[in-house]
């Protein structure tokens, strides 16, 4: 006799609760999509286990400045503050004039950084390529701040003759660049060397650069100085943001912003009952991204961040190099780990995740796409090649 509980005996998933079916669903589909996603920028090869009892027991607000440790305790800004340094230290800050913080995104870093721009250099025009990211299109608006777009090569790359012009018509106005360290499509670079010589050469002495190194930042900072492009601080640049979710890789997107502490003139307003300036764009910030990025940097080093870096260059290199073999029509700037492709027939573009815009397809070998995965995604394109060259060959005959 079976003396179980009616309930019991039922099958275990129509006995589940709503939330938990969805939450199966949602990992299924999750895990599914993981495994096809190789054209967007998510570091995939992380374990955070060793801080679940933290990151889900506890509220983690890094409400103020990252500095000053305030009345509320539950924050990680020790570790946010080691997060800083380490990227300070990757771009060759200045070991006595530096400051940043953890924001929520790429896009929170970049308004900060104009932000300041605007205040230190009031009347200045804003200069920026037409592959620059979009946030920074959305900001200068946001800011009233007067803004130029650049021209850029087929490639990406910002055109330096026309940031020339463009500035030398404004030569009695301060000026802004933004240079971007790693296009959204192609992962172009535009060399902040070059942009600090044509300042120089056209005598703009009120000048801000910003870098906006989301994308290459940190894998570019692994490399030896005399072989990488000039983006960091020794290069010319005041402020420097980058991702936490896309080289490192977490589970919550975010961003750290860099920048030099002389060049923070704006006066926090004091908030009394959190005892804390008023030094970031946001007021509660999460405490649980920059313990992720820390236990990361810890967890790998330098020597481990470089081993990634290293390995998803190699594979970018791999596909680019199986792609050429093939035929098919593609390009990779150095040091990136984004290969440009023609845009791939829709059997393979339905598997696949890939990133697209007129015509053209990108890969982005992040730490944790794998060698299979790749080898798997040649194999498909040849495949579509065939089929492609049997329908002409079939329409010809006709």
């Amino acid at each position: 006799m079976n003396t179980q509980p009616e309930h019991t005996s039922r099958n275990s998933t129509a006995g589940r609760s709503q939330p938990a079916r969805t939450i199966d669903e949602l990992t299924r589909r999750l895990n599914n999509a993981r495994r096809f996603t190789i054209g967007f920028p998510a570091a995939t090869d992380f374990d955070y286990t060793e801080l679940s009892e933290i990151l889900t027991k506890h509220l983690l607000n890094n409400i103020g400045d990252p500095y000053i440790p305030g009345t509320w305790r539950g924050h990680t800004k020790s570790e946010e503050r080691q997060v800083v340094d380490w990227c300070a230290d990757l771009f060759r800050a200045p070991a006595d004039d530096r400051w940043g913080y953890v924001s929520s995104c790429g896009s929170e870093s970049n308004f900060y950084a104009l932000h300041q721009a605007k205040s230190l250099l009031p009347g200045a025009f804003c200069y920026f390529s037409d592959s620059a990211h979009y946030s920074i299109e959305k900001h200068h608006r946001s800011l009233s701040l007067p803004a130029v777009r650049i021209r850029s090569d087929a490639h990406g790359e910002i055109d330096y003759a026309d940031l020339r012009t463009q500035i030398s018509l404004r030569r009695d106005r301060p000026a802004i660049v933004v240079a971007t360290i790693g296009t959204t499509m192609a992962e172009a670079i535009d060399d902040v060397r070059r942009i600090t010589d044509i300042l120089d050469d056209l005598a703009v002495r009120q000048r801000y650069i910003h870098a906006d190194a989301a994308l290459a930042g940190i894998p570019l900072g692994l490399l030896n100085p005399d072989d990488r492009p000039g983006f960091d601080f020794t290069d010319g640049a005041d402020s420097i943001a980058v991702s936490g979710h896309k080289f490192i890789g977490s589970p919550i997107p975010s961003s750290v912003v860099i920048t030099k502490a002389s060049s923070r003139t704006r006066a926090a307003q004091s908030v009394g009952y959190i005892d804390s300036p008023d030094t970031t764009v946001g007021g509660s910030r999460s405490g649980h991204a920059p313990l992720i990025l820390w236990h990361a940097i810890t967890k790998h080093g330098i020597t481990g961040m470089r081993q990634r870096a290293e390995h998803a260059r190699a594979l970018a290199t791999h596909l680019h190099k199986g792609l050429q073999q093939l035929g098919w029509d593609t390009y990779r700037h150095p040091h990136a780990f984004t290969t440009v492709l023609r845009t791939p027939p829709e059997p393979v573009l339905h598997k696949w995740i890939l990133a697209s815009d007129n015509g053209w397809s990108h890969v982005i070998t992040m730490p944790g796409v794998t060698n299979e995965s790749i080898n798997a995604f040649l194999h498909d394109i040849t495949n579509a090649t065939r089929s492609l060259k049997a329908n002409i060959l079939l329409q010809g005959a006709r």
